[in-house]
């Protein structure tokens, strides 16, 4: 185990050091705003009696790729399904970069393969959050001292 900052287990993650699931990727991508740990603190202290809210991530399979649609999103469902009881699985034939030419709302994670993320929100986060930077795994465009 060791110690790293956001940007540099993205890097990890680039370089294939290290794996990330979508979800820690969209967290450390939130984590790149800060550029400190003090200023990480007075952000989680001044929000912290704001209130939270429960997500489940959406599956949509494109012909080239996946996106996990989250709250907000245009294409994300009225009525997830939270539990996992229905199976409901969303495909397009439609490739992941058609998706994103046709799309204005953005809440998602763009899964090309394994290594290769990119966060993408648009929206007002909720509870004064902070939305991720709009990070893809493929390129280094952060600066969080963290």
């Amino acid at each position: 185990l060791q110690w790293s900052s956001p940007p540099e287990i993205i890097e990890r993650f680039k370089s294939e050091e290290i794996r990330l699931a979508p979800p820690q990727f969209y967290e450390l991508c939130r984590l790149c705003n800060f550029s400190s740990l003090c200023e990480l603190h007075k952000f989680s202290s001044d929000r912290a009696l704001e209130g939270c809210e429960c997500w489940m991530p959406v599956m949509l399979a494109a012909s080239d790729g996946y996106i996990q649609l989250l709250p907000g999103d245009e294409l994300y469902p009225e009525d997830p399904d939270y539990t996992g009881e229905k199976k409901i699985v969303m495909s397009t034939d439609k490739k992941v970069e058609d998706l994103m030419k046709g799309g204005s709302i953005f809440h998602r994670i763009v899964i090309k393969n394994i290594n290769n993320l990119a966060v993408y929100v648009n929206i007002q986060a909720k509870y004064k959050h902070i939305n991720p930077l709009t990070i893809n795994s493929a390129c280094s465009d952060y600066n969080s001292k963290l």
